[in-house]
């Protein structure tokens, strides 16, 4: 307890002195290994942490220590050089995306790990993507260089290329594979070998080896060039040939990496216990502090007017919730990033989206699942509250006098669903309580009611997600239930404009109904959804009633048409209508406006579109020819195939649908030496043939 006592007496430090990073990569790049190093050596954790033993104070959960992959994002905080550092181990995985971009959403800074041999894989490109669209400053570790095959410099190269990136070297290795022995700092020009002892706690800093004298004066004129050439400061100096001193480089690079014009490189292997305090020092020296981000924007809601935030305590509270939990021990915990004022426990917030007070009831510091109570949380810093009952993901918390929103977070769309029953008709009520609860916790898990086969059919971004879910369903609130195959989330759209009509009457003795529309149908491009046009003139329809036309016609979307399937990427405009004094009604007219859609589909030229995933396979290089025969077999687009090494990367885009069981098969194909990576990219038209065969299907099985 005495470690706790200190973090919390340290709590409230200089904003300046304050970092919130995430740290990001591709599966297996070693995010949670490095993450468990920089709790080791900032004193946060006394022993470290391994992955392949269970023993991982960020994953914490049970299927996380079985399978040896991180589910969930972590948070910690941590001090280094007396800086606090409140740090989001993120997944790796991509059927977790959410919780990578929630995290991005809400952080200054991020650490991005790459495998020193595989270089800049599928899931780096997707990570740093989502960093992008955030503006997230990043500095890059390239890990595992003690690995066979490991490439730093190409590596290096592959940044550049493949991310668009510029990158600058503040460390470079000293040797590779079994030869790694540390790494020669640029910044102070020694070398820092890690030789004391086993666990890299201490590291002796010594002259730069004679071989490697003439490399490090090169790549440190390199990185003077290069940061010269981003910050205007140093580049009055640079062009005038005065000497640059390591103060004023240290301040050009830091000025050039909040800036997002450069990405400081390190170099290390975290399982080996080398590299990693330079990047604490890195995480440090050129990460921006709350101070360095100045101010947040967002949008006044009663006049939709930008308005700006301070980032500092002094400033009219306002949070943003970006991870909801559901604690046995406390309930609900909405995890919150604090961007201004201060929030004490007791006190209540508002809900701009709600339009609701909620009182606050705790404030936790969180440790991976071990929490702290503590009385005041201050901007800057990453909380967990208890007491907010209807705060969602994305929602803005502020003062009731002040309030703002600030832009929310987006999420994908489930690609895969599959039927899951209760074993006991008494159970039914239990487990539509338990997938509410996963709803709210989860911003890609879905869940949908099919009332003609009375099954609940629960949706995800892969496989993994929808077992974990199963699993954690058993484990925590001791559920079993039947489940059924994996099935593709098909969506159902139209390829042609067209206009209809929707008419309801009924006449039963007494007050009838009527609801008259028409609607004008029109494909928009994949991915754009759904958007509804009111362009009704003259009172054709009063107000009144627009909304229950939309909201028939959304109902007709769900269902579908074709094959049940959901209808998306199309634009519906209600442009004309009429209505009866008497008995028009609200049901009248959504009823019209289902009948109006369903029937203006049939003629709009509907058709089915299906989910292609982004793939990345790792073959050696006596097996690609079959590799790639088996993809093409499978409809498969192959773009590119790339040596590296001994082993060849092909990137393809493939359906869904044709890659079930395909870990397997690619295990089969290369005698165990293969592995891949898959993502969802887009949603494609389903050749005629598979898209008969596949209604076919469909309509036997809802007779």
């Amino acid at each position: 307890m005495a470690q706790q006592s200190i973090f919390t007496k340290n709590r409230q430090v200089a904003l300046d002195k304050i970092r919130n990073i995430g740290i990001i990569a591709h599966i297996d790049a070693g995010k949670t290994t490095t993450t468990e190093r920089i709790l080791f050596y900032t004193g946060r954790s006394y022993k470290i942490g391994d992955i392949d033993e269970g023993t991982t104070q960020m994953d914490w959960m049970e299927q996380e220590k079985e399978r040896g992959i991180t589910i969930m994002s972590a948070a910690t905080t941590t001090f280094w050089r007396e800086v606090r550092i409140n740090i989001i181990d993120t997944p790796g995985h991509v059927d977790f995306t959410a919780e990578v971009e929630r995290s991005l959403r809400v952080l200054d800074g991020a650490v991005v790990i790459f495998d020193a041999e595989e270089g800049v894989q599928a899931q780096s490109e997707t990570v740093w993507r989502q960093a992008d669209k955030y503006k997230v400053p990043r500095l890059c570790f390239i890990n595992k260089m003690d690995k066979l095959g490991a490439d730093y410099e190409d590596t290096l190269i592959q940044i550049r290329e493949k991310l668009g990136a510029v990158p600058v070297s503040i460390t470079i290795p000293i040797g590779k594979e079994n030869e790694f022995k540390g790494v020669i700092d640029l910044l102070s020009m020694k070398a820092l070998l890690w030789d004391q002892d086993p666990q890299g706690i201490k590291y002796s800093t010594v002259e730069i080896p004679e071989d490697y004298q003439e490399i490090a004066k090169k790549k440190k004129a390199t990185l003077i060039e290069i940061v010269s050439e981003h910050d205007d400061v140093l580049m009055e100096k640079f062009i005038a040939e005065q000497a640059i001193s390591d103060e004023e480089l240290m301040q050009g690079i830091r000025r050039a990496t909040i800036a997002y014009k450069i990405i400081p490189i390190y170099a290390g292997t975290s399982l080996r216990n080398k590299g990693v305090q330079p990047l604490l020092n890195g995480v440090v020296d050129f990460l921006p502090s709350p101070v360095d981000l100045k101010e947040i924007e967002g949008v006044e809601p009663s006049t939709d007017k930008i308005i700006k935030r301070a980032l500092v305590p002094e400033e009219k509270l306002c949070m943003l919730s970006f991870k909801l939990q559901l604690d046995t021990h406390v309930g609900k915990l909405t995890y919150a990033r604090i961007y201004s004022g201060i929030l004490k426990s007791g006190s209540y917030v508002f809900n701009p989206r709600s339009r609701e007070k909620e009182r606050i009831s705790r404030i936790l510091l969180m440790h991976a699942n071990q929490r702290e109570e503590i009385d005041s949380a201050y901007a800057g810093e990453i909380v967990a509250l208890v007491g907010p009952k209807k705060a969602k993901t994305g929602d803005t918390l502020t003062e009731e006098n002040a309030p703002i929103v600030l832009e929310t977070i987006k999420f994908p769309e489930p690609v895969i669903s599959l039927a899951i029953e209760p074993k006991t008709k008494a159970d039914q009520e239990k487990l539509g309580n338990i997938l509410q609860k996963f709803l709210e916790e989860d911003p890609t898990f879905k869940v949908k009611y099919n009332h003609e086969t009375g099954q609940t059919v629960i949706a995800g971004m892969g496989e993994l997600h929808l077992e974990i879910i199963v699993d954690r369903m058993r484990r925590e609130y001791n559920m079993n239930a039947n489940v059924g195959k994996p099935q593709v989330a098909y969506k159902e759209t139209i390829t042609q404009e067209a206009e209809t009509e929707g008419k309801y009457i009924k006449q039963s003795g007494g007050r009838g109904q009527y609801g008259h529309c028409f609607l004008r149908l029109k494909p928009l491009p994949r991915g754009e959804g759904f958007k509804f046009i009111n362009a009704i003139k003259g009172g054709a329809i009063p107000g009144e009633f627009i909304g229950s036309v939309e909201k028939g016609v959304k109902e007709a979307l769900d269902k579908g048409v074709l094959a049940g399937y959901p209808l998306s990427d199309l634009e519906v405009t209600l442009y004309d209508g009429s209505y009866h004094d008497v008995d028009s009604s609200d049901i009248a007219f959504k009823i019209a406006g289902s009948m109006a859609l369903t029937s203006g589909a049939r003629k709009a030229g509907l058709t089915l579109t299906e989910p292609v995933m982004k793939m990345e396979v790792s073959t050696p290089e006596i097996n690609m020819g079959t590799v790639i025969g088996d993809l093409s077999s499978k409809r498969a687009k192959i773009l590119k195939t790339t040596k590296r090494g001994d082993s060849v990367t092909i990137d393809a885009y493939a359906p869904l649908a044709e890659l079930s069981g395909y870990a397997t098969m690619i295990r089969s194909l290369t005698q165990g030496r293969g592995f891949f990576y898959m993502e969802p990219s887009h949603y494609e038209e389903v050749p005629k043939n598979i898209q008969a065969k596949i209604v076919e299907e469909r309509m036997g099985s809802r007779k």
